[in-house]
């Protein structure tokens, strides 16, 4: 939203956000919000705005931005849906594109709307954490899976390994080579997981298979 007063730059970010059915968001902000006022003067509904968003790691890691997505579309006020001093206001979908670990794309309408969560993504900032701090050995195994660059990464003074992503189909974990250089790797797990048991059990077969 072009030409908005920024002299409080946290009144454009949204209290909470969610999708609606449809595939709409549906942000709430303060109600002195520079975009609730944008939406409320705005004619026929049609005030065109973008989200932006940033997805970083929970661990400290260079490079930590993992990926960045843009959601584009018409915002208009929903009073009544938010509490008080707060205005919910709807992001009607135009288009999304999103950059990230797993490569850039443009996301279709009806695939935005049918979108789930990953069944990890409320538990993984946690999970990362709990690896980095208390398994830092095991994380160093998985040099031996690394087909060819496994002799030299397993080697003496090899690289420290930090997770840097979780879901439910496998672990992403940064080799950080010293002097800024560093390289990823995906390690799949055998089958999605659905839960946190799932998870611990493939994690399991994961390390014991870095250790043979």
């Amino acid at each position: 939203m072009t030409g908005l007063d920024l002299a409080h730059p946290d009144h454009l970010v949204p209290d909470s956000r969610g999708v609606g059915p449809d595939g709409d968001l549906f942000l709430t902000f303060p109600v002195e919000s520079p975009a609730v006022r944008a939406a409320s003067l705005a004619r026929n509904d049609e005030l065109p705005a973008v989200l932006e968003l940033s997805d970083v790691a929970p661990v400290a890691v260079p490079h930590r931005i993992r990926g960045r997505a843009r959601v584009s579309g018409w915002l208009s006020c929903v009073p009544g849906l938010a509490g008080p001093g707060r205005m919910a206001l709807r992001l009607e979908f135009g288009e999304a594109y999103v950059d990230d670990l797993w490569g850039a794309e443009e996301v279709g309408a009806e695939a935005f709307r049918d979108a789930r969560p990953d069944p990890l993504a409320a538990h993984e900032t946690e999970l990362l954490q709990h690896l980095h701090a208390a398994h830092g050995e095991q994380l160093r195994t998985l040099c031996a899976l690394l087909g060819e660059r496994s002799a030299v990464a397993g080697g003496p003074g090899g690289p420290d390994v930090v997770p840097v992503a979780l879901d439910r189909f496998g672990l992403r974990a940064r080799f950080l080579e010293g002097r800024g250089a560093c390289f990823d790797a995906r390690f799949d797990f055998p089958e999605p997981v659905r839960d946190t048991g799932e998870l611990q059990r493939a994690m399991y077969r994961l390390f014991e298979a870095a250790a043979h």
